[in-house]
């Protein structure tokens, strides 16, 4: 055996056999969440582009799992032979996290970096210290922010913020997200109604989405993960149940140590559910704490919760961020099961008492947002003109 591995046999082919192969000018390869789902603004990219030009490109979708991707494409699986191939070959590239370190970006390629959040916590260069970061990940960053043509902006915040804390200086698309597409979709409603099908949530009830964060500090040996849910979910659906179900959304490192099966038909968890946009189309109320899932949310001007139960220790521990929680959300910071509960009971008054802030913090980060995000993404990056 000459290769240790069939990683290093596979890399030995990538460099010596696939990058001396000619570019395929009208292959793309997809990537989000490095393979774990299809999700994200590379899914509605690629559903603009498989809509609209069905027959101009070949479409490959780096999935690690059986799933359902409409339209013609291709799977291949993240590290299988396949992938170091149509990495090499493929022009354009459109990923929603850094690309492997070993990628080698060809003349004439072309790299769309989505990325995947509008920032709440420092980034890259903005960082002070990291807590479980490799020494060289600055290093690691910086040369893979190189290759990206293309840098998605949701919002001018995060247009400034990308510049700085990747040294980003190539195109930034200020567009806003494509993933947000669909929450300012004219057929919205139809949409929900097929989605709540497909989770079987019946059609009647109000949802609340609890989509709290991954916490740094809770991983105890390297790759064993904890999570502990602070919310009473027995004593939410005694209060709530009538009216409401819940849908659980963790981290997919954790998806498994949920269980909520005495639950039924109030707590749903859709933690492996690929695409959590769809999720907030059909909630009614998003309850989170330090994720920015809460700067896409507010493009449906919902109401919003802040379960912080840690907000001391996480203040003070964890990485820092962008922005003042306490300040600028545009909704309370609750700390316990009770004061959840009492403000889902009040939500109509609490939205009122936000409104302002709500209006505020909208306008800095969703007035790029329209619906069109994919559109004009295609536009810029594969030089599409409108269609005849």
């Amino acid at each position: 055996k000459i290769f240790r591995s069939k990683k290093a046999f596979s890399k030995f082919l990538y460099i010596h056999s696939f990058l001396k192969k000619p570019l395929k000018e009208d292959w793309i390869i997809f990537e989000s969440f490095f393979g774990k789902s299809y999700s994200d603004s590379p899914k509605y990219i690629y559903e603009y582009l498989a809509k609209n030009y069905p027959d101009k490109y070949r479409f490959i979708w780096v999935i690690n799992k059986k799933t359902e991707i409409p339209y013609k494409h291709k799977e291949i699986k993240r590290f299988s032979l396949a992938y170091y191939y149509y990495l090499a070959r493929c022009k354009y590239l459109v990923f929603n996290g850094r690309q492997p370190v070993w990628v080698i970006k060809r003349e004439g390629n072309i790299f769309l970096q989505t990325w995947h959040g509008t920032p709440l916590k420092k980034l890259v260069f903005d960082i002070d210290d990291i807590n479980s970061a490799t020494p060289k990940y600055k290093q690691q960053v910086y040369k893979q922010s190189r290759e990206w043509d293309y840098l998605i902006a949701p919002n001018a915040f995060s247009s400034e913020t990308f510049r700085r804390c990747f040294m980003f200086d190539k195109t930034m698309l200020e567009t806003g997200y494509p993933r947000n597409d669909i929450l300012h979709a004219p057929d919205r409603k139809q949409i929900a109604v097929q989605i709540k099908r497909k989770l079987g949530i019946s059609g009647d009830k109000k949802i609340i989405l609890y989509a709290p964060t991954w916490r740094d500090d809770e991983f105890y040996a390297k790759g064993q993960y904890k999570f502990e849910l602070h919310l009473n979910l027995d004593m939410m659906r005694q209060e709530l149940g009538n009216e409401y179900v819940l849908l659980l959304r963790t981290h997919y490192f954790i998806a498994d140590s949920i269980d909520v099966s005495h639950l039924k038909g109030f707590a749903y968890n859709v933690s492996k559910y690929d695409d959590i946009s769809e999720l907030y189309l059909i909630s009614d109320i998003l309850i989170t704490d330090y994720s920015s899932v809460f700067f896409d949310y507010a493009n449906l001007k919902r109401p919003m919760l802040f379960f912080t139960y840690d907000l001391e220790k996480y203040r003070d521990v964890l990485r820092g961020f962008y922005f003042d929680i306490e300040k600028e959300v545009p909704g309370p910071l609750v700390y316990t099961s009770e004061e959840v509960i009492d403000a889902i009971k009040n939500i109509e008054e609490i939205s009122k008492q936000y409104s302002q802030r709500y209006d505020e913090f909208y306008h800095r980060f969703c007035e790029w947002e329209d619906g069109h995000a994919s559109e004009k993404v295609v536009k810029s990056v594969f030089g599409i003109e409108d269609k005849e």
